[in-house]
């Protein structure tokens, strides 16, 4: 019998010109892409702004059913830097969240490392960087 839980493990980091600015403004970009995934929320999203030279920016985390998402910025950098942290017992789409990020943050590089997480750290990411 196939085990149903897939322990799928998501690591972006993506420069961007246009960041989430506020704490409704991510949490309202996590709600929708958690909704996007196809995955259900325990609690969250919950955001805080931080204000530390060198580390201003916003941090966003939601608990999901089959886990968490994650989300952190740093709007000081020039291109500002997301690294967002998506890992899931259910399946989900790798390249839905790139083309995301693309699209609602004006992206100009993007980076990324999927994993299965199933017996050990494997990476399956296929390569594919094209998100503009």
């Amino acid at each position: 019998m196939e085990n149903p839980i897939k322990h799928k493990h998501l690591l972006i980091r993506a420069e961007v010109s246009e960041p989430p600015e506020t704490e409704e403004h991510i949490i309202f970009w996590m709600k929708q892409l958690i909704k996007k995934i196809d995955m259900k929320i325990l609690a969250g999203p919950y955001a805080s702004k931080v204000t530390k030279k060198g580390n201003a920016g916003l941090t966003a985390v939601t608990i999901i059913e089959t886990s968490h998402v994650v989300m952190h910025t740093w709007d000081e950098l020039n291109p500002a830097m997301i690294q967002l942290d998506v890992y899931s017992c259910g399946e989900f789409d790798e390249h839905d969240i790139c083309k995301q990020i693309a699209k609602d943050f004006e992206l100009s590089k993007i980076e990324y490392k999927y994993l299965n997480r199933e017996t050990g750290l494997t990476d399956i990411s296929d390569g594919i960087l094209n998100y503009k």
